[in-house]
């Protein structure tokens, strides 16, 4: 399902205009966005949580060259579902 589908189902489910839907849905990404930037877990209980995870610095390979490479440390945002959710989905 892309997004606009999404919008527009919730839309049908809900009784509100697909703009005020897609505006939600805008201000719902920003919000968890900003809350991840100060590494704050978002937690949507029966769904599932959003966190920050550092990844430490690691050697790789360049597929095309084979060159051996140092991949930097870096901050990677996650989710992780939960029970309810792994449970509705199986």
């Amino acid at each position: 399902m892309k997004k606009q589908d999404f919008i527009r189902t919730l839309s049908e489910k809900v009784g509100l205009s697909q703009d005020v839907i897609s505006k939600v849905l805008a201000w719902e990404i920003e919000l968890i966005t900003e809350v991840l930037k100060t590494w704050e877990e978002v937690n949507i209980t029966g769904f599932g949580a959003f966190r920050v995870l550092q990844r430490a610095p690691r050697n790789g390979v360049n597929p095309r060259t084979g060159e051996s490479i140092k991949i930097p440390a870096m901050n990677s945002p996650v989710f992780k579902a939960w029970k309810t959710l792994k449970d509705a989905v199986r």
